[in-house]
C-alpha cells in the first residue's frame, strides 16, 4: 500500500466531496414542496379500478423431469395418445403446403422404418432456367504514318491491307474439328448443337487431319491431366514467366513492382527529380552539356487479351435419376496461327538483335472431382431414412446455357520513315492494348434427388484461336549510314491459349435405373407426388429426416460455350535514312517492330452431380483436346533485298516533274522549305 502526499490527498477528498454533492442533488428531496405548491386545478385524482386477476394454480416447485424428446426425423403433428381416460384439448392446425401420407409397409423391410408410419409432402418452388448469351468485340485500328528526322523524303508505300489476315483468321475459325457453331436459341436448337459437335469430333478419328499444321488430338470417355502443346505435362505454365503487363522497369527481380529506381549518381548531375521531365542531356568533361542523339522507334509491343470465367452450379443432388438418355461432351479446341516473315535492312546487320524466338502456347487441363470419392462408405446405411420430402416441378426442359464469344481485332501496320537529327527522337507508333473480360457465376439450389422424366445434355466447350501477322519491312534508302550502336527487334511474339474445363461429378457415378425410381418417375408424370419405398430406401439418403426432389418432366439441357478469337495485324514498314541538311551518322538506333501479345484465357467449372447418377436410357460420354498450330508464309516476300523494296518506293523528283502533275507513290523530294509533309499523321508527335 502506498500513501500519497498531502496536497494529493486534498485533492481526492475534495473531489470525493463534490460527488457526494452531485448524489444528493440528483435525489431532488424538494421534489414534494414543489407539489404542495402546485394548483389545484392542475391536480387530477387517479380513478381506482379493482384488479380482476387471480391465480387458482398453486407452485410446487422446480419439477425437473421432462420425458418428450424430438425424434431424429421429421415426424407431422399427430394427437398423441394417453394411456388413461382424459382427453387431451384439440391441437391447433397451422395450414400448409405440406400433405400426410400414410404408407403401410411390412415390418423389417427397411432400416428404420415402421409399419403404419406417416409421410409429409411438400410442394416447392422450382428453379428457373437460365441463359445468358454474351458477345464481346473490341476493334482496333493503329496505321500510323509518320516522317521523322529531316529527310525531306516523303514515303508511300502500299499499305498492307487487312484482308488477308481476315481471310486467314475465317479459314483458322472454319477449320476442323467443330468450326463455328450457330447460336441456339431452342431447347431444339441447343440439342441440335450438341449432337453436331459430337458427330464433328468424332470423325478426328476418321479423317486424316491437316498436314500443314502441326496438330494433336486426344479423344477418351474421360481425359485427365494438363497438356502443352500436345503433350502432357505435369504442370501448366504460367503466364507471368512470359508475359507481364507492367513495364520492365517498374518491376523488380522477384516480379514484384519496384517501389523506387536505384539511384545513378552521375543522374545527380542532370538534375532533381522534381525538376520536370529529362531532357536526355549528358555532361561532357569539358562541363559543356550536350543533347544525347538517339533514334527510338516502338511499331509493336501490342497486347490482346481475351479472358472469361464461367460457374455452373445451378442444380445438383446427391442422386441424379434420368428416364432417357444422359449425354455429356467436354471438348477444348486451340489455334494459334503466326505468320511473321520480316526482311531487315544489310545496312543495319551490324546492329544487335534483341530478338526472341515467337512464342506459342497451347494449354489445356481437364480436371474432375467426384464427391463419392470422398465418402467411400456411400452405399453403407447408418441412422434413419427419411419421412418427408418436398418436391419442386418443372413441367418442361430446364435449360442452363451460358454462351459467350470474345472477340478483338487489332490492325497496327505502320508507314515510317526515320533519320537522325542529332536529337532525341522517339516515336511510339504500337503499344496498344485491348481487353475483354467475362466472369459469370450461375447459382440456385441444392437438391438431394433429381427425376428427369426426359434426357439429359451436358456439354462444355472452349474454342480459342490466336491470328498473328507480323511481316515487317526495314530497308534503307542509299544514302544511309550509322556508325552509332543500334538494335532491332522485328519478332518475340507470344500466342497464348490457356483453357480448363473443371467437372464437379465422378465419371464411373453411373448406374442402370432401378425400378423403383421409374415407378415414382411414371407416377410424378401421372400427377402424383409419392416417393416409392424404394427410393427413399435408397443408402444415398441414409441419415436424412427429409428429402428436397427437383422433378423435370422434359429434359435438363446444360451447355456452357466459351468461343475466344484473337487476329492482330502488326505489319510495318520502315525506311531509314539521314538528315538532308545535317547528316548524322554516330546516333544511337533502337528499332522494335515485334513483341506482340495475343492471351486467351477461359476456364469453366461444371457441376454435373454430387453423387449417383441413375440411367434409364443410353449414356454416353465425350472428351476431346484438339490443339493445332500453323506457321504461314508468303513466298513472294522470301529473299528479296528490304533495301530494294524501299528504295522501289523511292523517286526523286525535281520541280519540273513536279509541276506536270501529282507526285507518284513513292519517296520524293519535298520543295517545301519548312518541311511540313500533310500525309505525315505523327509529324508533331515527337519527344
Amino acid at each position: 500500500m502506498t500513501t500519497m502526499d498531502k496536497v494529493t490527498e486534498e485533492i481526492a477528498h475534495f473531489i470525493g466531496l463534490f460527488h457526494t454533492t452531485v448524489e444528493e442533488t440528483r435525489l431532488r428531496d424538494a421534489y414534494t414542496d414543489f407539489f404542495y405548491y402546485a394548483a389545484k386545478e392542475h391536480i387530477v385524482a387517479t380513478p381506482f379500478v379493482p384488479s380482476t386477476f387471480h391465480a387458482p394454480y398453486e407452485f410446487v416447485g422446480f419439477d425437473p423431469d421432462v420425458p418428450y424428446k424430438a425424434p431424429v426425423y421429421t415426424t407431422p403433428l399427430w394427437h398423441p395418445s394417453f394411456s388413461g381416460h382424459y382427453s387431451h384439448p384439440p391441437i391447433p392446425v397451422v395450414e400448409s403446403e405440406f400433405v400426410f401420407v400414410s404408407i403401410e409397409l411390412p415390418e423389417d423391410t427397411l432400416p428404420g422404418f415402421r409399419s403404419g408410419h406417416s409421410f409429409a409432402v411438400k410442394h416447392m418452388e422450382p428453379p428457373g432456367s437460365v441463359a445468358n448469351y454474351i458477345v464481346q468485340a473490341a476493334s482496333l485500328s493503329d496505321d500510323d504514318q509518320f516522317n521523322v528526322g529531316g529527310s525531306k523524303l516523303i514515303f508511300n508505300p502500299k499499305p498492307i491491307d487487312d484482308a488477308d489476315i481476315l481471310e486467314t483468321a475465317e479459314e483458322a475459325l472454319a477449320r476442323p474439328p467443330i468450326g463455328k457453331p450457330e447460336i441456339p436459341g431452342s431447347s431444339a436448337e441447343i440439342i441440335d448443337v450438341i449432337n453436331t459437335v459430337i458427330s464433328q469430333l468424332e470423325t478426328l478419328t476418321v479423317a486424316p487431319l491437316d498436314t500443314t499444321a502441326k496438330t494433336f488430338a486426344h479423344q477418351a470417355k474421360v481425359v485427365e491431366g494438363t497438356y502443352v502443346n500436345g503433350e502432357s505435362a505435369a504442370e501448366a505454365p504460367v503466364l507471368k514467366d512470359y508475359f507481364s503487363f507492367q513495364d520492365e522497369e517498374d518491376v523488380a527481380e522477384d516480379g514484384s513492382a519496384a517501389d523506387a529506381k536505384a539511384e545513378d549518381p552521375e543522374d545527380d548531375a542532370a538534375g532533381d527529380e522534381d525538376d520536370g521531365p529529362s531532357t536526355n542531356a549528358v555532361v561532357m568533361p569539358d562541363g559543356s552539356i550536350a543533347v544525347e542523339n538517339s533514334v527510338d522507334l516502338v511499331a509493336g509491343s501490342n497486347t490482346a487479351v481475351n479472358e472469361a470465367v464461367v460457374k455452373n452450379v445451378w442444380v445438383g443432388a446427391k442422386v441424379t435419376a434420368v428416364v432417357g438418355d444422359h449425354v455429356e461432351v467436354n471438348a477444348i479446341v486451340q489455334t494459334n496461327v503466326i505468320q511473321d516473315n520480316d526482311s531487315i535492312a544489310s545496312a543495319v546487320s551490324g546492329w544487335t538483335s534483341d530478338d526472341g524466338p515467337d512464342e506459342v502456347f497451347n494449354i489445356a487441363g481437364f480436371q474432375r472431382a467426384d464427391p463419392l470419392a470422398d465418402s467411400p462408405d456411400a452405399h453403407s446405411a447408418h441412422g434413419g431414412f427419411p419421412s418427408a420430402w418436398a418436391i419442386a416441378e418443372i413441367h418442361g426442359d430446364l435449360m442452363i446455357t451460358s454462351w459467350l464469344e470474345q472477340y478483338v481485332f487489332m490492325s497496327d501496320n505502320d508507314i515510317g520513315i526515320l533519320s537522325s537529327s542529332g536529337a532525341t527522337t522517339q516515336v511510339i507508333a504500337g503499344d496498344n492494348a485491348s481487353i475483354n473480360h467475362t466472369s459469370i457465376l450461375e447459382l440456385a439450389m441444392q437438391y438431394d434427388l433429381i427425376i428427369v422424366g426426359g434426357s439429359i445434355y451436358d456439354a462444355s466447350i472452349i474454342h480459342q484461336t490466336n491470328v498473328l501477322f507480323d511481316d515487317d519491312v526495314v530497308g534503307a534508302v542509299s544514302n544511309f549510314e550509322t556508325s552509332g550502336t543500334g538494335s532491332i527487334s522485328s519478332s518475340g511474339n507470344l500466342l497464348w491459349n490457356q483453357a480448363l474445363i473443371y467437372n464437379v461429378g465422378g465419371a464411373a457415378r453411373f448406374e442402370a435405373l432401378p425400378s423403383a425410381y421409374l415407378d415414382t418417375a411414371n407416377d410424378l408424370a401421372a400427377g402424383g407426388d409419392h416417393l416409392s419405398a424404394g427410393v427413399l430406401g435408397d443408402t444415398a439418403f441414409s441419415g436424412l429426416g427429409g428429402l428436397r426432389v427437383l422433378y423435370i418432366s422434359g429434359d435438363l439441357l446444360n451447355i456452357q460455350y466459351i468461343s475466344q478469337t484473337t487476329i492482330m495485324g502488326d505489319s510495318d514498314q520502315i525506311a531509314l535514312a539521314m538528315n538532308a541538311v545535317y547528316p548524322v551518322a554516330d546516333a544511337t538506333w533502337s528499332v522494335s517492330t515485334g513483341g506482340n501479345a495475343l492471351i486467351n484465357n477461359a476456364a469453366i467449372l461444371d457441376l454435373d452431380s454430387l453423387g449417383h447418377t441413375y440411367v434409364g436410357g443410353e449414356q454416353y460420354s465425350q472428351e476431346t483436346l484438339f490443339q493445332a498450330e500453323l506457321i504461314s508464309h508468303q513466298p513472294e516476300l522470301l529473299g528479296r533485298d528490304p533495301n530494294a523494296l524501299v528504295n522501289e518506293a523511292v523517286l526523286f523528283l525535281d520541280d519540273a516533274m513536279l509541276e506536270d502533275g501529282a507526285p507518284p507513290t513513292g519517296i520524293y523530294v519535298s520543295t517545301d522549305d519548312d518541311g511540313h509533309y500533310q500525309n505525315d499523321g505523327l509529324q508533331h508527335v515527337l519527344g
